[in-house]
């Protein structure tokens, strides 16, 4: 008998939530699943990433940052 083997899927440290109604507008951002900041941009991922000591070398890769509720460019609920 065999058991099936699957594949190592690593999730990103940084996990950045959809659009929050305010003004302005913002997304939370959680570091290993825990709350970390709230982000108006996305230079503030970047800086939330930097001050618990993680480096983000690209804002694509889904291995480093995982955007909920719209992509890297979605700060707004329009």
């Amino acid at each position: 008998m065999t058991e099936g083997v699957s594949p190592y899927v690593s999730a990103a440290r940084i996990t950045v939530l959809g659009v929050h109604a305010a003004d302005p507008p913002f997304r939370i951002v959680e570091v290993d699943g825990e709350f970390a900041s709230t982000a108006r941009s996305m230079t503030d991922v970047v800086l939330t990433a930097a001050a618990v000591g993680i480096t983000i070398r690209d804002l694509d890769d889904p291995g480093e940052v995982r955007w909920v509720g719209g992509g890297k460019y979605h700060w707004s609920t329009r």
